[in-house]
């Protein structure tokens, strides 16, 4: 069991480190998203810098990373599924891959926030508080068009509905679920500076640069 809790840890990391933006940006329009817009390497940036027909896939390959991250749990043997070792390994690899994404090894420790890899593990650990979040995203972002300011108001919803909605049993997932509202918070404190002070960019669906 030990042999493949590091072994699934190390996929996790390497998952999560798939560089979906960079790799998509430079492949398929030559351009390195890092180096230009808000120099992230996630799914706004491709949206704002190459337009919507390159951040779609972007988006679906980081949820992916997050939800197959967690998803290899079921093959740890000897391992009883809903128990709170169980809940413990999930929350593990779900970290590891949001770590891979964040700082992923194969484009120079220099990855996104994690919003879209946090949400499938989020739907993968939590699948109902998973979508109550998204749906609090979509809402807040057709109002403002503030990616960051929707991604911290569906990162506020996902504990209080896993908490106070649906009662999660498990000390762990209300622990993650916490844990993932406040890492939200933390990659975007630039943006909060920035709605604070009125600066902060709005997205559209109209790219940048010609590709």
């Amino acid at each position: 069991m030990l042999f493949c809790l590091v072994l699934f840890s190390v996929v996790a990391y390497l998952l999560g480190s798939i560089p979906s933006a960079v790799w998509i940006g430079k492949i398929f329009y030559g351009v390195d998203v890092r180096e230009h817009g808000s120099g992230n390497a996630g799914t706004t940036n491709v949206l704002r810098v190459l337009g919507g027909r390159a951040a779609i896939p972007v988006f679906a390959i980081d949820i992916a990373k997050g939800l197959l991250a967690v998803l290899a749990v079921y093959l740890i043997p000897d391992l009883a599924p809903n128990s709170e070792k169980f809940a413990l390994i999930k929350i593990l690899f779900a970290a590891l891959a949001v770590l891979g994404h964040m700082y992923p090894v194969f484009a120079g420790f220099r990855g996104g926030k994690g919003v879209a890899t946090m949400l499938g593990a989020a739907v993968a650990i939590q699948p109902w508080g998973a979508l109550v979040a998204l749906a609090v995203f979509v809402l807040v972002f057709c109002i403002t068009r503030y990616v960051s300011l929707s991604s911290m108001s569906g990162g506020v919803a996902f504990p209080l509905s896993v908490i106070f909605l649906f009662h999660e049993p498990t000390i762990a997932i209300k622990i993650f679920a916490l844990f993932a509202c406040l890492l939200l918070f933390y990659t975007h404190r630039q943006n909060i500076k920035r709605l604070r002070a009125g600066t902060e960019s709005k997205t559209t669906f109209k790219k940048k640069i010609e590709s």
